[in-house]
């Protein structure tokens, strides 16, 4: 099989950097949103390149753990990459990479968060990543919320 991607625009209300601060600080999240319950340092340093992560995550209602490595950190773009090492998804893809840019908008308040998914599947008969990004899509929706209510 070959590398595909997908990727989708999430527009927020909250700034691009206190945004990306939020979720590269990413022992944080779960306390802002149900759809992760729990994030825990496996190996490195918090927000730093090559560390890795395991995330406990409730993904189509069902419990489930998936280890990552972030591949970059990039505060003065506000990027975070992860690739995904273990869990449920290395059944159904041979390799998976998330990335996670926000921008400020343009002109206006608020901000545009980009999800990209760069992956290989198995075989055809595995289906894209669609469920993944928006499963994406909601838990920055959370995140904002709860940017929001902060400020």
């Amino acid at each position: 099989m070959v590398e595909e991607e997908v990727e989708v625009d999430v527009e927020i209300k909250a700034a691009a950097d206190k945004f990306h601060m939020f979720v590269g600080r990413s022992q944080h999240v779960s306390k802002v949103t149900r759809y992760i319950q729990g994030c825990d340092l496996v190996e490195g340093e918090w927000s730093k390149v090559g560390s890795i992560v395991l995330w406990k995550l409730v993904f189509d209602g069902e419990a489930r753990v998936s280890k990552d490595r972030i591949e970059a950190m990039d505060f003065k773009k506000n990027v975070v990459q992860w690739r995904v090492l273990e869990g449920p998804l290395k059944k159904e893809y041979k390799s998976i990479l998330k990335t996670m840019k926000a921008s400020p908008n343009q002109g206006g308040p608020g901000s545009m968060v980009k999800w990209n998914i760069k992956y290989e599947r198995i075989d055809e008969k595995v289906s894209h990543p669609e469920r993944l990004l928006q499963f994406l899509v909601e838990v920055t929706k959370e995140i904002d919320r709860y940017l929001l209510s902060e400020e």
